[in-house]
């Protein structure tokens, strides 16, 4: 079980990497932030699929762009599952809070 969890954690850090951009320097909290994830997945019920709208991806991706949960979720209810808009819509909104906030 634990060579599994750290393969698995392994490779959604990986994604996590690839998705904010390849950027290096942050692998610590990349690594932290998908054992986090695994962790709750994994204490899931095994017959429960995870929605769209599921906390732990609304929760990540506030995370990983700098909105609120209620950001994100509204976001995800407009766009759907087209992952690259709502990323790219995350990222916008986040920008423009810091633009504002100056």
């Amino acid at each position: 079980m634990g060579d599994n969890r750290h393969e698995k954690i392994q490779q959604r850090a990986y994604e996590i990497w690839e998705r904010e951009g390849g950027v290096h320097g942050v692998d610590q909290r990349q690594w932290l932030q998908a054992e986090a994830e695994i962790d709750r997945e994994d204490a899931l019920p095994k017959t429960r699929e995870i929605a769209s709208s599921d906390v732990l991806t609304v929760e990540a991706l506030a995370m990983r762009t700098g909105i609120t949960p209620e950001q994100a979720q509204g976001l995800i209810d407009r766009l759907g599952n087209d992952r690259a808009a709502i990323e790219e819509a995350a990222r916008s909104l986040a920008a423009g809070q810091r633009n504002f906030s100056k």
